[in-house]
């Protein structure tokens, strides 16, 4: 299946997604959003990563900074920080340059390396639509995160891309349904930039008829 352009998500959206689908909702589908100081310097280093669309070259790299992607299959579409064009003779070619050379994105995080996956599933996501946009196969990829000033490998294997399309396949569903989940609260939810708009300590507060029936029943035992 392929989607039109009208119907494209945003590619970043699949961090939201992966952490928690109500988050993804609220922002991408009831258009709420709230800075907090992680965001802010989120941004910071993207703005230090690109300001807009350029390239550079270095030895035997070329450097490709904002570089704008989508995928009709995923329908999708975004940005990479930073895509490096590799020499190598198995590498595909490129308009008005020599030789052939391989794709690697790389994408920048603020702080370190999380314990789950939702920052290499946006990475996978960017090669998902490289690929489709250069007719080419990239296996591996790297994410630079702020606070080691280290970039951390990363092997895009065809069970992670194949992970990258259900999730978005899901998220589509969502959207064509406009579908917001319940709250499920966890530990998560203290770092959440909407915790002030999900507010999920409601739901840890009984419905009247609950207590209705909590208070009932204790009368009705009593008497």
């Amino acid at each position: 299946m392929e989607y039109e352009e009208d119907d494209f998500l945003m590619l970043s959206g699949i961090q939201h997604f992966a952490f928690c689908r109500r988050q993804w909702a609220l922002i991408h589908i009831e258009q709420l959003w709230e800075e907090n100081l992680r965001t802010a310097e989120g941004n910071l280093l993207h703005e230090n990563c690109h300001d807009t669309y350029s390239s550079e070259s270095r030895k035997e790299v070329l450097i490709s900074r904002g570089m704008p992607i989508f995928s009709r299959n995923l329908g999708a579409s975004g940005e990479c920080d930073i895509v490096e064009f590799r020499k190598s003779t198995e590498g595909i070619s490129l308009h008005r340059k020599d030789g052939q050379y391989a794709v690697y994105p790389v994408e920048y995080k603020h702080g370190e390396p999380k314990d789950n996956e939702i920052d290499v599933l946006q990475l996978a996501a960017q090669a998902i639509c490289l690929e489709e946009m250069l007719s080419c196969e990239i296996s591996d990829g790297a994410i630079f995160y702020g606070k080691t000033k280290r970039r951390q490998k990363v092997a895009l294997t065809g069970e992670l891309k194949d992970r990258v399309r259900d999730l978005f396949a899901e998220m589509h569903g969502y959207v064509q349904r406009g579908y917001v989940p319940r709250v499920k609260p966890t530990k998560s939810c203290n770092a959440c930039s909407l915790k002030n708009l999900c507010l999920p300590k409601l739901c840890k507060v009984k419905s009247v008829m609950e207590y209705l029936e909590q208070n009932l029943g204790t009368e009705e035992a009593q008497t």
